[in-house]
């Protein structure tokens, strides 16, 4: 079947959602905010995505068979933000893409980078069919351009397919310059904080596979009660397999998650099992996505579980990242590319998962 574009104009979006497109039982229904900022339902008769299509093309919202897969947070709908601390309240972003993670002192880059709240120049919807069958896609440019900086193109899409509760999230990322440029990537995956879920994943919990972050982010206060809890969780990692005291995630814990395990294809999966049985999952390839960051927050303004965070570094700014060797150089013309499969599993689907993962 021949792929279908739709250009998907601003002059499209106005205060009251109305249909743009049907295909194979999805739609995409198109609206905008009261703040502003553009969106574009897809759904499918298991649920829906809201994507932000001219804002880093963020997914703000995700919801499958009734169950919100988004984090609690303070903010009701999107707003205008020059970083993504401004806005934190998507399901998730492009983290990146010449810089990544929580600045230090010594770095000049936004928190996550440039890339969660880039402005787009363009934006589209797609559908067609493949091999898995038919699909609808949101897509996107962005052209970076700084004088005597980088030059890079990045092309954001997300892919939802019918009766189907796992979607895709990708970004292919080109190096228009004939100069090498960095390339710090992590697809931030902010799930719901689910009291009682259990982590399950194809490596152990051992403080060797499961690696406590000691480093203090600079917007953690250090007493004496986080560092001694930190020393606990270096030693016994296994403690936060099952997220069944939500005060240990106050503030916030990071972990590293080492020496995963991966299929025939090179894929790798975890899933985050939630009390009622049904679960979150995420796959992806561990050759385009070297590092495993794990984010816990439980507080009375977020609550998250970001069980994987798949990434091509850790998150602790670029100037430490460079130091540890975490930060890849794509040459002039190059173009690397990333996929994550992820989303919702029914009680059926995640039993047989789990069986999957421990069997790898």
């Amino acid at each position: 079947m021949q792929i279908v574009d739709i250009a998907l104009l601003k002059s499209f979006f106005c205060e009251k959602e109305r249909r743009v497109a049907s295909f194979a039982g999805m739609t995409a229904d198109v609206f905008r905010y009261d703040t502003g900022i553009e969106a574009i339902r897809i759904s499918n008769n298991r649920g829906h995505l809201v994507v932000l299509p001219y804002y880093g093309q963020m997914i703000w919202d995700a919801v499958f068979d009734g169950v919100d897969l988004t984090m609690a947070n303070i903010f009701p709908m999107p707003r205008p933000a020059s970083d993504i601390a401004g806005t934190y309240g998507c399901f998730a972003f492009h983290s990146g893409l010449l810089a990544n993670g929580t600045p230090t002192p010594e770095d000049t880059h936004p928190l996550h980078g440039e890339m969660p709240c880039a402005a787009l120049q363009k934006a589209g919807l797609s559908f067609g069919e493949d091999a898995q069958g038919p699909w609808m896609a949101i897509t996107g440019e962005y052209e970076y351009a700084m004088g005597f900086g980088a030059h890079y193109l990045a092309k954001p899409r997300v892919i939802l397919r019918p009766d189907n509760t796992l979607f895709d999230i990708g970004i292919g990322v080109t190096n228009l310059s004939a100069a090498p440029m960095s390339l710090m990537y992590m697809c931030h995956v902010n799930f719901a904080f689910c009291e009682g879920a259990k982590i399950i994943q194809p490596t152990s919990y051992s403080s060797t596979d499961t690696v406590v972050r000691q480093a203090i982010p600079g917007h953690v206060v250090p007493t004496p009660e986080l560092l001694e809890f930190i020393d606990q969780l270096a030693n016994s990692p296994d403690a936060m397999e099952v997220l069944d005291e939500p005060e240990r995630y106050d503030p916030e814990q990071v972990f590293y998650i080492r020496n995963l395990k991966t299929d025939t294809k090179g894929l790798t999966h975890l899933m985050m099992r939630r009390k009622e049985g049904d679960a979150f999952a995420i796959s992806y390839d561990t050759k385009a996505f070297s590092h495993t960051v794990r984010w816990v927050l439980a507080n009375s303004d977020q609550k998250v579980a970001a069980f994987a965070l798949p990434s091509t570094c850790e998150p602790e700014g670029y100037v430490r990242e460079k130091k540890k060797g975490n930060v890849r150089t794509l040459a002039g013309h190059q173009t690397a590319s990333f996929n994550v499969n992820l989303g919702y599993l029914t009680s059926e689907e995640a039993e047989n998962k789990e069986r999957f993962i421990h069997g790898l």
